[in-house]
């Protein structure tokens, strides 16, 4: 059996190559790796040996040649196949060991950098890859360090060989790998190029994080995904410093809940549950902020996560302590406060310094039968600029405080959505609803009484007055919403009838 191998990175490969001599494995390399392997007192032959040829342009090609491919690409059942390679006086090899350049790190470095991504564009890595994994019936092909392992274990266990489905895993993961290199170079070059826009060809690129214990349900199996580009803003690289493992349902709250808190400047506190917030607070200390936040639905924060921008103190630990909360995140403890909440076994507790996912190429997308629906990810603010006067009262500064608040939440509910505020604490918040004036009524309802007073922002316009009515019987003072109804007249009418001030900011807030 002979192997080729053409790796960047050379952990490992040395602790490889001498199990793989045990079952008679002869070795080819390209120059750089040859060397290594030979300061190892590793027998190698080089590639350029086979071909004639050194490194050519600087390194741009090594292995790309017809006396390198035949000897992977040969069908060993192929009589032919065969006579050709003792024509060309080469042995065919039955493993490839090649990893890629490091493009993702390439990519993420600042300043001025597309000389040194084309550089880092792996050509004769990939088509090593591509050309094994072809031929996998006959060539095994390894792309990954955890895989040396694997490799030497299948060795021992068919005395040598390797087994059919074995050689069938390799290849899916090779493809994979290319498949996942390519999308990456293809998503650099587009941003450092300029070049925007949907793509005609959608590709998604993620490196596993880990297995998920289950999914939304424990029916459904489930595994977490990094971005390449995400670096340290990934809500999956938050630092883990007790509790158990964090659930999908978890993750998927614990990321909306940052994303909130990224909101403020100030000090700023939300608590999410099933994937909706339900209090949310910003104040001068993090203290008032939590407790304001946990206090605004104390019922729906049962069992909730978390997210405050700004450090845990003893006294946020110990406010928390008597309370059963699934996921506590911020972006750092004090030392007595990790103390306290270690205490609580069960609650995950987590250090995150991001917030909103950023990059102009970001998109979400989602699932529907048969395909998949993409949109930009950016937000729109609602500015104060944006506003359109429409009532006789005007909101006093307190209320125009109060909505504008209420507006950087309720683009984060299901719509139908709305959210009550006073100063710049939740007070009420209904969502998900299928009719505007039933998201009020629970808006107003799980105030229990603190809608008197309050101000409410709504995703989406009011198509008639009954909201409006509903929010006046609560006692909200003022609202704010995008307009644009056919019945915007009579709405309007509702609200000066009521002495409620009103304004139109012309951006509706759809979260669907």
């Amino acid at each position: 059996m002979n192997a080729l191998f053409s790796v960047h990175d050379k952990e490992g490969i040395h602790e490889f190559s001498l199990k793989l001599q045990k079952f008679g494995v002869g070795f080819y390399a390209t120059d750089s790796t040859a060397e290594y392997l030979e300061r190892h007192r590793i027998s190698v032959r080089r590639i350029s040996d086979i071909t004639g040829f050194s490194n050519l342009l600087d390194g741009r090609v090594k292995t790309l040649h017809p006396s390198v491919f035949a000897p992977i690409l040969a069908d060993r059942a192929n009589p032919g196949h065969m006579k050709q390679l003792k024509t060309l006086n080469v042995p065919p090899i039955d493993m490839i060991v090649s990893d890629l350049y490091p493009f993702e790190l390439t990519a993420m470095e600042s300043g001025k950098r597309l000389e040194r991504m084309l550089e880092n564009i792996d050509i004769g890595g990939v088509a090593l890859i591509r050309a094994a994994a072809k031929n996998f019936r006959n060539v095994a092909v390894v792309t990954e360090k955890r895989q040396y392992a694997e490799t030497v274990q299948e060795l021992e266990r068919h005395d040598g060989s390797f087994s059919e489905h074995f050689l069938e895993e390799l290849c899916i993961s090779a493809y994979r790998k290319t498949a996942y290199y390519d999308s990456v170079v293809a998503e650099a070059l587009s941003g450092e190029l300029g070049i925007e826009g949907f793509p005609g060809k959608l590709t998604v690129n993620g490196v596993m994080k880990s297995m998920l214990k289950y999914g939304e349900n424990p029916y459904q199996k489930a595994a977490s995904y990094t971005r390449w580009s995400s670096g340290g803003s990934s809500i999956l690289s938050a630092g883990i410093d007790g509790g158990k493992e964090l659930s999908y349902n978890n993750l998927l709250d614990a990321s909306i809940a940052a994303e909130i808190a990224a909101e403020f400047s100030s000090p700023g506190a939300v608590v999410v549950k099933h994937a909706n917030p339900c209090g949310v607070a910003a104040a001068e200390d993090i203290q008032t902020a939590l407790s304001s936040a946990f206090e605004a639905d104390r019922q729906s924060a049962y069992g909730s996560v978390i997210a405050v921008n700004r450090k845990i103190s003893r006294e946020c630990a110990a406010y928390l302590s008597g309370k059963f909360v699934e996921v506590i995140m911020a972006p750092g403890y004090d030392d007595e406060a990790l103390e306290v909440l270690r205490k609580k076994k069960k609650l995950r507790i987590m250090t995150f310094q991001g917030g909103h996912s950023s990059g102009a190429d970001d998109v979400d997308i989602r699932r529907v039968i048969g395909g998949y629906l993409v949109q930009s990810t950016e937000k729109r603010e609602i500015m104060e600029s944006d506003l359109k006067f429409v009532t006789k009262r005007v909101p006093t500064e307190a209320e125009m405080t109060g909505m504008l608040f209420a507006s950087k939440i309720v683009r984060y509910l299901w719509s139908n959505a709305i959210v009550l505020a006073d100063g710049t604490t939740t007070v009420g918040i209904g969502a998900g609803q299928s009719s505007r004036v039933d998201a009020v009524k629970i808006a107003v309802s799980k105030s229990h009484g603190r809608s008197q007073g309050s101000v409410m922002a709504s995703d989406a316009y009011f198509p008639f007055r009954d909201g409006i009515d509903e929010s006046a019987r609560g006692g909200v003072t003022a609202v704010m919403q995008p307009g644009g109804s056919i019945r915007d007249d009579e709405v309007i009418r509702a609200a000066d009838e009521n002495n409620i001030a009103m304004v139109f900011t012309g951006i509706r807030l759809f979260r669907h």
